[in-house]
Order: structure tokens, then C-alpha cells, then sequence
């Protein structure tokens, strides 16, 4: 049965999204924080099979937290949320290896459906999604992925 706990500074945003996933089969909510450092450190503890993140929390970002547990041998998947869905906060997260990332505002139920599947799928062994799934780093007209590519940002343009 996959584990999940939950990260958001936000008490309300924490009881609707356990609200939301408590009735899936084959998924447990084993915790929730507000804290980021006690929430490294339950997860630290109790090695969920999938973590739901905040970006912004008090006193340490969500994407710092992210590269943090990504650390650990074997990593949790990582679902970011954000009231902020800007393409910079999804291309960073994605980057620092989050699995989903989805917007508080209008993506919320991609939360459920996403744990849905993962219950579903194969409630015996969590795999991170398909490659296919995650957004891409995308690579410029050049090559260099830090390069952004002029079809994609006009701003960026010479």
C-alpha cells in the first residue's frame, strides 16, 4: 500500500488534500507538517512511498526540500504543489527531480487522479512515473540546455 505525506504550510490546504485522498484504495496517508524541517525529518523517518510538497513554505522553499529527499537512496516520488504555477517554478522543480508538479488553483484534482493510479497501478511496488510523463528539460536550437531556445521565449531573443 503506498505511504503519502503530506508538506504545506497552509492547515486548510493539508485537511483538503487528505480529505481528498483518504478514500483511495490502496493509498495511506501516514503524516502531514506545516514545518519543513519536521516534515525532512518525519520523512527522514518514515520513508513514505510518496511525498506531496509545497513550493513555498515558511522559512526553507519547497524546491530546497525537494533536492533534499531526492538525496536519499531510495527517493520517495514527489508530487509539488503551488498556488504560483509559473513555467520557472515548474521547469526548477522538475529539474531538481520532482515526479508531478500541479497547480493549487486549477490542477487539484491531478493530486487525486495521479495517487489514484499510482494505488491502482501496482500497490505493491511505487515506480516514478514514465518518462514520458514528466515534463522535459528542454534543449535549445544550440544543444545547451541552458540555453533557452527562441521558439520557445521570444524574450530571450537577440
Amino acid at each position: 500500500m503506498p505511504t503519502v505525506y503530506i508538506v504545506d504550510d497552509s492547515e486548510v490546504m493539508r485537511a483538503r488534500i487528505a480529505e481528498s485522498v483518504s478514500d483511495i484504495a490502496g493509498v495511506e496517508i501516514m503524516g502531514q507538517s506545516g514545518d519543513p524541517f519536521e516534515a525532512l525529518d518525519c520523512i527522514a523517518k518514515s520513508q513514505p512511498d510518496i511525498v506531496i510538497l509545497d513550493i513555498r513554505l515558511p522559512g526553507r522553499s519547497g524546491i530546497d526540500i525537494l533536492k533534499d529527499i531526492k538525496k536519499e537512496s531510495p527517493a520517495p516520488i514527489i508530487i509539488m504543489i503551488t498556488n504560483y504555477p509559473y513555467r520557472q517554478y515548474r521547469q526548477g522543480c522538475m529539474a531538481a527531480g520532482a515526479d508531478y508538479f500541479f497547480s493549487k488553483i486549477n490542477e487539484f484534482e491531478m493530486i487525486r487522479e495521479t495517487l489514484s493510479r499510482i494505488g491502482r497501478d501496482d500497490q505493491n511496488k511505487i515506480q516514478p512515473p514514465e518518462k514520458k510523463e514528466r515534463i522535459p528539460i528542454i534543449k535549445s536550437f544550440d544543444g545547451n540546455r541552458n540555453t533557452p531556445s527562441p521558439k520557445l521565449d521570444r524574450r530571450n531573443r537577440s
